[in-house]
């Protein structure tokens, strides 16, 4: 069974996500797990507690949609830099085949100015799926 770690925020409950999981499940048994860092609104004055909330709901949506493709799917909220929240859960032990990473389109995506995908591909040598997608509304 390949296991994988989904990454997103913002894109996380959109429809190009679905169908790139569920490419992946076609496959062969696939287990997911989620994980959002808690990046803060750029839009507004923001607490931590409002961007982990935010990252939340996402999460809980995420989940749902998820379950068709994996019964087991699970997730958590991470540190507000994505490449730190991956650490912390690849210092737990967990082990995964590939990572998912989700991220706006470039221009509009903070995390393809930091040049997030090739940071993760070195540092933690495992294969990265790219997908790009749209803004979720923070209540999707």
């Amino acid at each position: 069974m390949h296991r994988y770690l989904v990454v997103a925020n913002q894109t996380l409950a959109g429809g190009h996500l679905v169908s790139t999981l569920r490419d992946l499940a076609s496959h062969g048994p696939c287990r997911f797990h989620v994980l959002v860092p808690a990046t803060p609104p750029t839009n507004h004055t923001w607490s931590d507690g409002e961007a982990r909330g935010i990252a939340a709901r996402r999460l809980g949506t995420a989940l749902e949609r998820f379950h068709e493709l994996d019964p087991e799917v699970d997730g958590e909220v991470g540190d507000e830099h994505p490449l730190q929240a991956i650490q912390d859960v690849m210092d737990r032990g967990e082990r995964f085949d590939g990572i998912v990473l989700s991220t706006l389109p470039p221009g509009i995506s903070r995390w393809l100015r930091f040049d997030l995908v090739h940071r993760v591909e070195g540092a933690f040598d495992l294969p990265v799926i790219h997908v790009v997608g749209e803004r979720e509304p923070e209540h999707a």
